[in-house]
């Protein structure tokens, strides 16, 4: 998603056997993914139920269950959805400034109750269900790596960085990793502060490598 656009709900990627009928309402499924982070932050992972999530969404049962096969693909789309709505690259001047700030964007969100609880749940479910795997792969991690392309052509606007003219797929998929991962393994694993000194770090370090992280600050 473009940063300077918005998508009120995340479609479910390619789930086979897709009803036709009606259009889907795009206020419907907002409620429901919004019932769904509600319910994980006040309930948790082991008790979110489908018709619970119905209830709060003030949609029947049969409207939810024609748009998901089960939780672990509804709670994928309600996580999805939030990225898409909230993690932006802010536009702050410079390569390290921008990485900071969506760092700490990314880092507030995903210390949520809800998306916290739901990383670890899917996370763990999708290394015995690999259409899981592949369904959080397309709705939440290709979803963000735009943020990387806006990066770089901003950075190359500025002059920060050579503009090679050239697609590099798997550099842009590193860049992301090393950013995403840190940040989960930060936030999720070790359990230390994402604050604005780490995070600058974090920037000084994919910017110019080791060595930078030696120099005093600008």
């Amino acid at each position: 998603m473009d940063p300077h656009t918005s998508s009120p709900a995340v479609a479910p990627p390619g789930r086979p056997g897709k009803r036709t009928g009606r259009p889907r309402s795009a206020a419907a499924d907002r409620a429901i993914l919004q019932a769904t982070r509600d319910a994980l932050a006040e309930q948790g992972w082991g008790q979110l139920a489908l018709g619970d999530v119905a209830a709060r969404a003030g949609v029947a049962k049969t409207t939810l269950y024609r748009r998901w096969a089960g939780k672990n693909e509804l709670v994928v789309d309600a996580i999805a959805a939030l990225f898409e709505e909230q993690l932006e690259l802010p536009d702050l001047g410079s390569l390290d400034a921008d990485i900071e700030g969506v760092v700490l964007r990314f880092a507030e969100l995903i210390e949520r109750p809800e998306t916290r609880t739901a990383l670890m749940a899917v996370v763990a479910e999708a290394t015995h269900d690999e259409a899981l795997r592949l369904r959080i792969r397309d709705a939440i991690v290709d979803r963000q790596k735009h943020l990387v392309l806006l990066g770089r052509e901003r950075a190359q606007q500025r002059g920060e960085l050579a503009a090679d003219g050239v697609a590099d797929p798997a550099r842009d998929d590193l860049i992301f990793d090393v950013i995403a991962g840190t940040v989960v393994h930060r936030v999720m694993v070790s359990s230390g502060p994402v604050d604005r000194e780490w995070a600058r770090q974090l920037a000084r370090l994919l910017v110019g490598g080791l060595g930078a992280l030696h120099l005093p600050p600008p």
